[in-house]
């Protein structure tokens, strides 16, 4: 069996969706591939003892371009809610509210603790360095590490309190075996004094204070993008995975496999592939493959993994915040997210409410593969001084990929992998996944409305593809 497209486009989560939308307005004919059974990736919701809960903690930015934020208002209308943030970060072994503020920061934090950061503060100028320094730009003698950046820029006391012990459980790596890349793509306020201006300021133009959030979970941003697509044209097909891409110089040929039996060796004839796909799976796809260096390259690149532990507590809310931050070692959890704080909505429960632990591993090993985590999560609880739960079940759910992780070498792998897949005929990537790059839902749907856009009646506008690539480049995670 076989048909033709204008447009395939590999994965539905926030950037597939939003371009298979942006392609179908213009008239064009889209197909979208989804292996899973369901739309939206990471950023999908579902539903565990009656209460819509997220892949993990996920918020829509006030950094969303106006353009962005008014086809989701569209979208989603009063759905989409403004909600303040109201979260708790563990640091020195003391709770401290997130976003941070001035004066219970001083109440708060250990006198050491704050004495250190003064005494960094002071002798920044003396430190030298720069983590906005490209990779190899740093103070000569000093490698390029997420360590070297943030010591140079934040000092000792900051870094060694929070994002050392934060980095080894987010990517399994001291921060000296971390690209600096990491620094500059997570970590928005880079210095003391930086940090200091933030808070004294109260962050004005609401970045750090406010979110969006649906008020039927986050997924149901990728669910409203979905169903837009497919009412202005647009095929969704769910289950269905791509098997073989072969390009050709005027079109591509895609293989599926799926569930359905109309989607078992299938063809689709396209005129261009747009794949948000991890980008060393596209290398397996494409035929004929990568060069043996490309493929070598292509298995250096490791992604994090997730597992998500959902606890339910019985008795209503657990706490008023929507999230707490545990960088510490004490527990493998980085976070616990209430979703039912991060919205008002009569469809949840009163008396009952689900709390999202979010554990790092990696696919297989010890974490991965434990089975009961109601020990775990009691543990954490406890050490990290927080209310106890009456815990009614637990509900697991794993994800091989969510973080890439930038270890030292990694740009070199990852610039040999992307010039490649930039020589493939008619085949173009993007993504969170597809450019092995840390971002938000935000940044993932301007990369699918940039690609359409770079797809003119007159044939595919490189140039504009390159400035889109550029802007890409200078993303930096809103947390």
């Amino acid at each position: 069996m076989g048909r033709s497209a204008d447009l395939v486009v590999l994965g539905a989560g926030p950037s597939g969706l939003a371009a298979a939308w942006r392609a179908a307005r213009r008239g064009l004919s889209v197909v979208v591939l989804e292996r899973a059974g369901h739309v939206g990736g990471l950023s999908a919701s579902f539903e565990v003892a009656g209460v819509r809960v997220d892949h993990g903690s996920h918020r829509l930015h006030p950094a969303t371009p106006p353009h962005l934020m008014a086809d989701l208002r569209g979208l989603l209308g009063d759905d989409l809610q403004t909600r303040p943030r109201n979260g708790r970060l563990r640091i020195a072994g003391r709770f401290v509210g997130f976003p941070l503020r001035a004066g219970e920061l001083a109440r708060r934090l250990p006198p050491g603790l704050l004495a250190g950061v003064a005494r960094d503060t002071v002798a920044a100028p003396l430190r030298g360095g720069s983590r906005t320094s490209p990779a190899g730009g740093g103070a000569p003698g000093r490698a390029d590490t997420y360590a070297g950046a943030l010591r140079a820029s934040l000092g000792p006391a900051l870094y060694d309190a929070l994002y050392a012990p934060y980095a080894v459980k987010l990517w399994g790596l001291p921060g000296e075996e971390i690209d600096g890349d990491q620094a500059r793509k997570r970590v928005t306020a880079d210095s003391p004094w930086k940090i200091a201006r933030r808070i004294l300021r109260g962050q004005s133009n609401g970045q750090g204070k406010i979110f969006h959030y649906p008020r039927r979970g986050f997924g149901q941003i990728v669910d409203a993008l979905a169903e837009a697509a497919t009412a202005a044209g647009a095929e969704i097909r769910l289950g269905t995975a791509c098997t073989r891409i072969e390009p050709a110089e005027d079109s591509v040929v895609v293989h599926t496999s799926g569930e359905r039996e109309a989607a078992a060796g299938d063809r689709i004839e396209a005129g261009r592939v747009f794949s948000t796909i991890p980008m060393p799976a596209l290398a397996r796809l494409v035929r004929p493959g990568p060069p043996e260096e490309v493929v070598r390259a292509a298995g250096r690149l490791a992604f994090r993994a997730m597992t998500l532990v959902y606890a339910v507590h019985e008795g209503g809310r657990w706490t008023p915040y929507d999230a707490h931050y545990l960088p510490g070692p004490e527990t493998p959890v980085t976070r616990i997210s209430e979703p039912a704080n991060y919205r008002i909505s009569a469809d949840d429960p009163a008396g009952r409410t689900v709390l999202c632990f979010e554990i790092p591993c990696a696919a297989g090993d010890e974490i991965w593969t434990t089975e009961d985590f109601s020990g775990l999560v009691r543990e954490t609880l406890a050490v990290s001084g927080l209310p106890p739960v009456d815990l009614a079940d637990v509900v697991v759910r794993r994800v091989p990929h969510v973080y890439p992780v930038y270890e030292t070498g990694y740009a070199a792998h990852l610039a040999g992998l992307d010039a490649w897949a930039g020589t493939v005929p008619n085949v173009t990537t993007f993504g969170r996944l597809g450019l092995f790059a840390h971002d938000n839902t935000h940044h993932a749907m301007a990369m699918g409305y940039d690609a359409v856009d770079s797809l003119t009646s007159a044939g595919w506008d490189v140039s504009a593809w390159r400035a889109a690539r550029s802007r890409f480049a200078e993303h930096v995670v809103e947390d």
